[in-house]
């Protein structure tokens, strides 16, 4: 059966949909089994995490390759990733996100959902904590093929990607211990409308991480851009953190901690060999006169990441 890992939540999960769906949006896309069969006979992999600077002068025949099909993925925007002598350096230091958050989650036996989880690194970090199910939704094309090369190298573990979007989180229904909601709420028109479906979604008792873009204030409001902030087109709402802590208590969460604040910043997001050639990235979309605001003149961001849990049966 397709998306068979799904079939014990059967009774909270609309699995035909899900099916038809995934069916779709996998059509003419370079597949799992596709990769394998360009990756053959590789050597063992030392570590995939490791942000340290290495020297890929010595390669073997078979790293060689593995290089050149991970160049074809360019650009890659979360990581870094390690692949023997092969360093990916991504847009994003993800990792240092993860060194943030990783005292403050217990993902351990857990049902857990990332979504719009890019190339699944914070999925393939989580399996330091043994979680039961792994599942990242994505909907773009190059973030699925991204996952599938670097799951390559590890097989047996239980993460699974589908091209699925923030739309299709209202066909779970308490299905999820924990929900990963990272980078995304800005790119939506209704931030409210995504705090519902992820609380449906959530088990009772369950909770969610959600960082964001946000903006410097001490009232509740939202900047809401004419056109592009930070050159992003996709931004609706950039709230300040007491606007966010109201929309999470609107949406019926509660045990609100908040785990980090700080000014987004070029030592975890910036122009990397792994970007293609004349991409761009967050130096550049600040006022190159004032550095606290963007080239738009809007405050400039900073990243707010806060867990909240779903109210407990009672």
């Amino acid at each position: 059966m397709d998306l068979e890992y799904l079939h014990p939540f059967k009774e909270r999960v609309d699995l035909s949909k899900l099916i038809e769906i995934k069916q779709l949006r996998e059509k003419q896309l370079l597949r799992d089994d596709e990769i394998k069969s360009m990756l053959i006979d590789l050597p063992p992999v030392e570590s995939l995490f490791d942000p340290a600077s290495v020297d890929l002068s010595i390669q073997t025949k078979n790293q060689i390759e593995i290089t050149k099909q991970a160049q074809q993925l360019i650009p890659w925007k979360k990581g870094p990733f390690r692949i023997n002598d092969l360093f990916i350096d991504s847009e994003w230091r993800s990792d240092l996100k993860w060194e943030r958050l990783k005292e403050k989650v217990n993902l351990n036996n857990k049902v857990v959902l990332d979504i719009g989880c890019n190339n699944g690194y914070f999925m393939f970090r989580a399996l330091e904590q043994n979680p039961r199910l792994m599942l990242g939704i994505d909907p773009v094309a190059r973030c699925f093929n991204q996952y599938h090369f670097i799951n390559h190298f590890l097989p047996d573990n239980p993460t699974r990607f589908e091209l699925f979007g923030m739309e299709e989180v209202s066909y779970f229904k308490e299905v999820f211990d924990t929900i990963f909601h990272m980078g995304i709420i800005y790119h939506h028109r209704d931030p409210i409308r995504q705090l519902r479906q992820i609380h449906q979604a959530l088990k009772p008792g369950g909770e969610l991480i959600i960082e964001t873009i946000g903006i410097d204030g001490e009232e509740s409001t939202a900047l809401f851009p004419e056109d592009r902030y930070a050159n992003m087109k996709n931004v609706w709402f950039v709230p300040t953190l007491s606007a966010l802590i109201n929309w999470l208590k609107r949406t019926k969460f509660e045990h609100i901690e908040i785990l980090s604040t700080q000014w987004e910043n070029t030592d975890e997001q910036r122009t990397t060999s792994w970007c293609p050639e004349g991409y761009k990235s967050f130096e550049d979309f600040l006022d190159p006169h004032d550095s606290s605001k963007t080239i738009e003149g809007y405050p400039a961001p900073q990243r707010f990441c806060i867990k909240v849990k779903k109210k407990g049966k009672s």
